[in-house]
């Protein structure tokens, strides 16, 4: 199980990016627009460098959905590979076999 304080970080993470993600791609569209004046796609730069960090995309991390661990994560699935073994286990996981030979 990760830190309590991990798995709220990248909540709180998450909530940022949603709120930002419109004003970030405006700014981000009109700052890589070559048409545009130097000194517009400039303002445009400045004022995305002021939006807060964790408000940027790359700052997220894929996390377990049920335990929070940050290693090992399955993107299809959600989950890390410890959990993957267990609900395989346990028959939780359609189409999972347990293996044996």
């Amino acid at each position: 199980m990760a830190k309590k304080s991990m798995v709220e970080r990248q909540k709180k993470r998450e909530r940022l990016v949603a709120q930002y993600a419109a004003k970030r791609a405006s700014l981000k569209e009109i700052a890589n627009d070559e048409a545009k004046p130097m000194e517009e796609r400039f303002k445009a730069r400045l004022k995305l460098a002021q939006l807060p960090r964790n408000s940027s995309p790359t700052r997220l991390n894929n996390r377990c959905q049920l335990t929070g661990r940050p290693h090992a994560y399955y993107r299809k699935l959600k989950i890390s590979r410890i959990m993957l073994r267990d609900l395989g286990n346990q028959g939780l996981l359609p189409g999972m076999v347990k293996s044996s030979w």
